[in-house]
């Protein structure tokens, strides 16, 4: 269910994504299920965050990412360097 992105929304997103601080640190262990339960409740309080990979390269992360996605049903916004952006638009609760 990855929501598609124009490449305006991506442009304003990561524009956005320049002020935030890295909110999730993922190390060794991957998108464990620890990692993927933090970054679930960093999205529902925030409806984009910044993860930073530490020792993966490249293809590691490009895997890591597209984990991420489909166990936390958000999108890829963007990535630089070893951090990347996560967005998934809040759920209006009535």
């Amino acid at each position: 269910m990855s929501l598609k992105l124009t490449g305006a929304e991506k442009s304003r997103l990561r524009g956005r994504g320049q002020t935030l601080e890295a909110a999730l640190k993922i190390g060794r262990d991957g998108a464990s299920p620890t990692v993927v339960a933090s970054l679930e409740r960093l999205l529902t309080a925030h409806d984009l965050v910044k993860v930073r990979y530490l020792n993966a390269d490249r293809e590691q992360r490009a895997i890591l990412t597209a984990q991420l996605v489909e166990a936390t049903q958000s999108t890829f916004a963007g990535a630089v360097g070893s951090t990347a952006l996560f967005y998934r638009p809040k759920v209006e609760t009535a």
